[in-house]
């Protein structure tokens, strides 16, 4: 048996392996060739009925395992929204690990309880969010806007907690979104009861904001047939485009007809810690809750969501549910398990802590021009580039674009698909796609703490390379 004093875990082995992978990520494919079954195939079909040694694991780990993992950290992963964790946080993860408590009561963690406040109150003052608005850390984006969602619903008054919404005469609640919100709104209405036909679709101007007007015509369509609006969820950096909503406008129709407002800010709110980007947040202080995840574009280790509320007692009233076995001495400690589904919640405010003290303010602005710099002159390059064209407006690090010899659209589509792929398959960089109007685009996200002009060059030269070897004769 293992004593409590001593283990056969070579943790030095782990250490070194680490700084190996951080020394030189660009040793690894971006993307694994491997085949879907591949990895299960390699392991047994049962576990071991006794306990093996842990250089054996670590070996299979080595052989098994990373060879078929899309490296996320690697500085040419420009797919999706690129994101990568420092060192530093990644230090912090293990002895959270190690420390292993779990943050929902005061008492089963001080620490953990106040280091979230702490850590939160430091983000939100780089972000401009007023010092009276509460933060809680959930694992994404998607888990905070369903609980931002949640409280939306309650603020109604409808008694949905304690009545439901089955066997009752209720009016059908809505929630306003664009095509270009992120699916997982969606998502939540349909886990809160919602419906995805009282999700209303809001038509986008020509940059594929959401109009203010089609949304003031929507909310009083909806009144006079008998709907109840509940929420509108703004977004500033929107998946596919990264394109920016207009908050401003959107809190004033919100305030209008006290509706709740939510802003979905989880990648580009982040950017608002540089003073020169701080507009993309105007108007958030007029919303009810708004969500940034420094685990995007803040080199924080997955998961680390932040939920910013303006009416902390209302998102308390709408989760809190306290047991016997829950209830504690302390009526004044803040006890997080009251502010959401989760109960036993992971120590994800360390790493955060230690990468704000790590790179500082500075330092983290710095990577962020960096990165949003870089963009840019991708950006360049494809304009001038004869047919390569941009298909979206870039104000940050994600770029939209698209090979576009004269050719019919569908055999445009089937081309940039194939250009696509044939730079993945190198395995020297990863990118993404979405429909834009329903275009074929190609995605180019910067995000990586280690990524450098050489490795955005390498992309261009992979693209054209693929867009030559893939045109039709």
């Amino acid at each position: 048996m293992e004593s409590a004093a001593k283990t056969d875990v070579d943790f030095e082995r782990v250490t070194r392996w680490i700084e190996r992978y951080f020394a030189d990520p660009h040793r690894y494919r971006v993307m694994p060739s491997v085949r879907p079954g591949d990895v299960a195939g390699a392991l047994p079909a049962s576990p071991p009925e006794a306990g093996e040694p842990f250089d054996a694991i670590f070996d299979d780990f080595e052989r098994i395992v990373v060879p078929a993992t899309t490296q996320w950290k690697h500085p040419r992963f420009f797919a999706y929204f690129a994101t990568s964790a420092a060192p530093v946080a990644v230090a912090a993860e293990a002895l959270a690990a190690t420390l292993d408590v779990k943050a929902m009561l005061w008492r089963t963690s001080p620490a953990a309880t106040e280091l979230e406040e702490v850590a939160l109150r430091w983000l939100g003052g780089l972000l401009g969010i007023a010092l009276d608005w509460t933060g809680v850390i959930y694992d994404t984006a998607s888990i905070a806007g369903f609980t931002a969602l949640a409280a939306a619903r309650e603020a109604l008054g409808l008694e949905i907690r304690h009545e439901g919404m089955t066997g009752r005469d209720l009016p059908a609640l809505r929630v306003y979104i664009t095509d270009e919100t992120h699916s997982h709104v969606e998502k939540a209405a349909i886990a809160l009861g919602i419906g995805q036909r009282n999700v209303v679709r809001v038509p986008c101007d020509a940059e594929f904001r959401m109009s203010p007007d089609a949304l003031r015509d929507s909310i009083e369509a909806d009144l006079k047939a008998g709907f109840r609006p509940m929420a509108i969820v703004a977004t500033v950096g929107t998946t596919s485009t990264t394109s920016i909503d207009p908050v401003p406008a959107l809190a004033e129709i919100a305030r209008r007809h006290k509706v709740w407002l939510h802003v979905d800010a989880a990648y580009a709110g982040i950017a608002a810690i540089l003073p020169e980007f701080r507009g993309l947040l105007a108007g958030a202080e007029r919303a009810d809750s708004l969500v940034v995840n420094p685990h995007k574009w803040m080199f924080v280790p997955m998961d680390c969501s932040a939920l910013f509320v303006k009416d902390a007692a209302l998102l308390r009233r709408t989760f809190s549910l306290i047991p016997e076995y829950l209830s504690v001495p302390e009526a004044d400690a803040l006890n997080y398990m009251d502010y959401g589904l989760q109960l036993g919640r992971r120590f994800r405010a360390l790493k955060l802590w230690f990468v704000l003290r790590h790179f500082g303010a500075e330092g983290i602005r710095a990577r962020l021009r960096e990165h949003i710099g870089l963009a840019q002159e991708f950006a360049r390059w494809v304009e001038a580039t004869p047919d390569w064209e941009i298909l979206a407006p870039h104000p940050l690090s994600v770029v939209c674009f698209r090979y576009a010899p004269r050719l019919a659209e569908s055999e445009l589509e089937r081309l940039n698909a194939s250009v696509m792929h044939a730079v993945n398959a190198t395995g020297e960089a990863f990118i993404s796609h979405t429909k834009i109007d329903g275009k074929y685009a190609l995605r180019l996200a910067i995000g990586n703490l280690r990524t450098e002009r050489s490795d955005v060059e390498v992309a261009w030269e992979l693209l054209r390379r693929a867009a030559k070897s893939q045109s039709p004769s």
